[in-house]
């Protein structure tokens, strides 16, 4: 089983610690496309965590089940309203198959980086894959790395300084990874956090469908479908099992 960095008390604080991606504004544009794009079919979330995407998902109509590591934050979602409705299987979402294929997969908020080995990224296109009907598709949301940002010789960047949170990425330009640390301020305490990820560049996921045997078929700026540029800082990127 995977190292499981979002178990006690990380799950405690994880809502907490959402800030602005708890806001409707963030929320409801992505729900909008992934209840399109599921149409009448069910919806797998992999790592589902407490349910910010799959509730309000489930409560436009579109059946959904997920894949969660942390049995910590499925117990925060199960305490939610509704969150009894979402079926949720515990374990590794590069390996863990549930007993149903789907019109949509999906896995938001640079989940994917939480798989820290290139392999294991390969791996999760392959199970997405297999869970997908003939024409389903598979969603990722996730960041583009700052590195244009990152002077010579340097491996720390913030990317969020509030009264409340500083988030500070230190950066491993040679094994493309990073170690994301967040200091919170929540009832009057500061609470450290820190969790390795591998960022991924865009033409590396199209491989990785590519041989999982999907294409892709749409990549936005963002949840609003704006264009994907050179100066985008993120991306939802939608690959297609062929029919």
């Amino acid at each position: 089983m995977r190292e499981n960095h979002f178990d006690e008390p990380v799950a405690a604080r994880s809502d907490g610690e959402l800030g602005h991606m708890a806001d409707a504004a963030a929320i409801d544009p992505a729900v909008d496309v992934l209840a399109e794009l599921a149409g009448d079919g069910p919806a797998l979330e992999f790592a589902v965590g407490t349910g910010r995407i799959a509730l309000p998902l489930s409560e436009r109509g579109v059946p959904v089940r997920g894949i969660e590591l942390s049995q910590a934050m499925v117990d925060r979602l199960r305490a939610k309203p509704g969150g009894e409705t979402i079926d949720v299987a515990i374990g590794d979402m590069a390996t863990t198959r549930v007993d149903a294929t789907f019109s949509l997969v999906y896995l938001v908020f640079n989940t994917i980086g939480n798989l820290t080995t290139q392999r294991d990224q390969v791996q999760c296109f392959r199970n997405a894959a297999a869970h997908l009907r003939p024409g389903g598709r598979f969603v990722i949301e996730v960041g583009i790395p700052d590195l244009r940002r990152l002077p010579p010789g340097e491996t720390l960047r913030v990317f969020d300084r509030t009264t409340d949170h500083l988030g500070v990425d230190e950066y491993d330009v040679v094994d493309q990874g990073l170690v994301s640390h967040h200091w919170t301020r929540l009832d009057g305490r500061w609470h450290l956090s820190s969790t390795p990820f591998r960022y991924v560049w865009p033409a590396e996921l199209d491989l990785m469908a590519q041989l999982a045997g999907m294409a892709l078929v749409e990549r936005w700026g963002g949840w609003d479908r704006t264009p994907f540029t050179s100066e985008s800082r993120s991306h939802v990127s939608v690959w297609e099992l062929p029919d």
